[in-house]
């Protein structure tokens, strides 16, 4: 399969879809408004789905091809990290959190090249699988951010729900686990080169 047909299926189509989506959430977040974080939530929220249905499409259908392997992560990265980023200036994730955690994914990614180069395959643990689901969540909700009473147009004080409280708690488990998950890549990557 070349290059070009490769790309033309629609697992990747809607990879690129994704890396496609990130200019509208970086637009969005230039305005701190319910409006604006409400659409980027939504933008965000579909760019996650379409990272599900690619790599599920690809298997059933049997396309699974080399640059679809390198554009789905890829994807992954820039959305989150592209959110991460212009999330700071409005105080909703920690600086240095995100500093971190741009860090371990281009040592990660930097360590998968090495290890590409040389023939060796290391998988992707189920730990990253779930940081990536934790990490969707936490970012829609830090997208929504503004506090919601609202039921059927009521004010109801015992459904109020925070999303900032529960963005930053999914974020923090999500952190925990992308440090633990980069740690667990490192230490598989020294055991199988040492070999």
């Amino acid at each position: 399969m070349n290059l070009r047909s490769g790309l033309l299926n629609l697992p990747n189509i809607l990879t690129l879809t994704r890396i496609g989506a990130i200019p509208a959430i970086v637009i969005l977040l230039f305005y701190d408004s319910p409006l604006a974080g409400f659409w980027a939530a939504v933008i965000f929220g579909l760019a996650a789905i379409t990272d599900w249905l690619d790599g599920w499409l690809a298997r059933r259908w049997e396309v699974v091809t080399v640059l679809g392997k390198f554009l789905d992560p890829l994807a992954d990265k820039l959305i989150v990290m592209a959110a991460l980023i212009m999330l700071i200036p409005h105080g909703r994730v920690p600086a240095w959190a995100v500093f971190l955690l741009l860090s371990r994914e281009m040592v990660v990614t930097g360590l998968r090249s090495i290890a590409s180069a040389e023939g060796i395959v290391i998988a992707a643990s189920d730990l990253g699988k779930y940081k990536t689901i934790f990490q969707m969540v936490a970012i829609s909700c830090l997208l929504i951010h503004y506090d919601y009473y609202w039921f059927f147009g009521l004010k109801v004080e015992f459904l109020h729900v925070s999303m900032q409280h529960a963005g930053i708690f999914f974020f923090y488990v999500a952190f925990i686990m992308t440090i633990w998950s980069g740690l667990d890549y490192l230490i598989r990557f020294f055991k199988v080169i040492a070999r």
